[in-house]
């Protein structure tokens, strides 16, 4: 078992591994953000790139599921798990035909996942008022389903935008978290 001050030394011990690091860490950032803002810049095609990413990766899910169909050791297992696998292969060579019908699609499920998320958060906030962070539930909570809500509401037109946005918003965030952090560790040292 690992005790406290283990965690810490060896958190401490990868810090200072880090801390040498840093100016590639602010690097990483940098490339991140041009990505973001070259993503905001052209959305379309960051939605088309972002598609085709999920459909490249349901290729591979497909493939891996049908290879570990193989595995199953009775006749009925293997048909369901292989027939799993060639419906995700099929479902990625259909993003490749057709990126726009499937950004469509994504943008649809995005638009219910997050008001599904939200209402059940904000149920969440309420039935937890009589703790502090409450508030800070509910709001989110509030945010998330007012996105999906708006989302669901200009359906299919954003379709060719929104995943392209959502992209470049978080290929931003997670610059000025890599540039934030290098920063930081410049200056622990």
């Amino acid at each position: 078992m690992t005790s406290a001050s283990d965690t810490s030394h060896s958190l401490g011990a990868g810090i200072t591994a880090l801390h040498a690091k840093w100016g590639w860490i602010v690097a990483l950032g940098v490339v991140y953000l041009i990505a973001g803002f070259v993503a905001l810049g052209s959305m379309v095609m960051a939605t088309v790139a972002s598609v085709i990413v999920v459909g490249a990766m349901m290729i591979v899910a497909g493939v891996t599921e049908i290879i570990g169909a193989f595995q199953m050791k009775s006749w009925g297992k293997f048909l369901i798990w292989a027939l799993l696998g060639v419906l995700y292969v099929i479902a990625g060579f259909l993003t490749f035909e057709n990126p726009l019908f499937a950004a469509v699609l994504l943008t649809l499920f995005l638009g219910a996942s997050l008001i599904a998320s939200g209402a059940v958060r904000l149920f969440l906030a309420f039935s937890m008022k009589r703790e502090s962070p409450w508030v800070w539930v509910a709001l989110s909570a509030v945010i998330t389903l007012l996105l999906g809500l708006l989302i669901v509401a200009r359906w299919p037109v954003n379709s060719v935008y929104i995943l392209g946005l959502f992209l470049g918003i978080d290929l931003i965030m997670a610059g000025a978290g890599w540039i934030s952090l290098g920063f930081s560790l410049k200056r622990r040292g």
